[in-house]
């Protein structure tokens, strides 16, 4: 089924068009990025810094890999104790409405309301690299100084990890709009269907 929007050889694209849909032409600003097939059919990047738009793909592919193992994991039944009262009962589905109303303790002052808090002074903390990236201090895109350690020494490995990292993450973020999706559809925990 994907080879029906993606060529089956590569090499027999025209050249200066995209890989990923051959009837467009590639579009200049992506080249020399992580995980480049051409596809940009909008054409974003001629007017956005390729930069700022690959540090928030990074973002949201890491979020949504938490995302999606968080959202299973609670309606597999894990959960963090002690639980307090009136939550034990719920799911990943049913857990939003709770948490932001005033029953049992949501609202503007309950978990979420403080979960949103918090994420924005991480936005605005996060601000400082990425603004700096896009001054030339020459950090590169999802880049915030920790874990490098774990990358290979060799280039061509490293190269290969942050592919590997985009591509999950690409999946990972289709794969959590299809969980919330099917949960909230057909009311069912995991495996939704």
């Amino acid at each position: 089924m994907a080879s029906a929007f993606y060529p089956s050889n590569p090499a027999k694209v025209a050249p200066g068009k995209s890989e990923a849909l051959p009837w467009l032409p590639k579009p200049k600003n992506l080249a020399g990025y992580v995980g480049d097939v051409g596809f940009d059919p909008l054409r974003i990047s001629d007017y956005v810094p390729m930069d700022y738009l690959r540090e928030a793909e990074l973002k949201h592919s890491r979020i949504c890999m938490l995302a999606w193992s968080g959202y299973v994991a609670v309606d597999c039944g894990y959960r963090v104790f002690p639980i307090p009262e009136g939550w034990a009962e719920l799911n990943s589905r049913t857990a939003h409405d709770v948490l932001v109303t005033d029953k049992f303790g949501g609202g503007p002052n309950g978990p979420l309301g403080q979960i949103f808090i918090w994420l924005a002074f991480a936005e605005m903390a996060s601000w400082l690299g990425v603004s700096q990236m896009l001054q030339g201090s020459g950090r590169e895109p999802g880049d915030f100084g920790f874990g490098k350690n774990f990358l290979p020494k060799d280039p061509k490995e490293a190269e290969k990890r942050k592919l590997q990292e985009l591509m999950n993450g690409r999946l990972a973020m289709i794969a959590f709009g299809a969980v919330v999706t099917q949960s909230i559809l057909f009311d069912k925990g995991f495996p939704y269907f």
